[in-house]
């Protein structure tokens, strides 16, 4: 199985590398698939890579989804 989970922009690079937070867990993400995407978003992200922007309440009702299925 795999999951694509979401996360808030923290930074944005070089290269379009973002640093981008997890829950309290920083992470290099790519964002080539998502030129769009800005400071302060909310990304889904898959293997490194976002994938899809995200609303802020879309990112909190997927984690809170996460959260319930796996206990976390």
């Amino acid at each position: 199985m795999c999951l694509a989970i979401p996360g808030k922009i923290l930074s944005i690079g070089a290269d379009h590398k973002a640093s981008v937070d997890f829950g309290g867990i920083t992470r290099c993400v790519q964002l080539d698939l998502v030129p769009a995407a800005a400071r302060g978003d909310y990304v889904i992200v898959h293997a490194g890579y976002a994938i899809e922007k995200l609303s802020k309440d879309q990112a909190m009702e997927t984690l809170e989804i996460i959260k319930e299925a796996f206990g976390a």
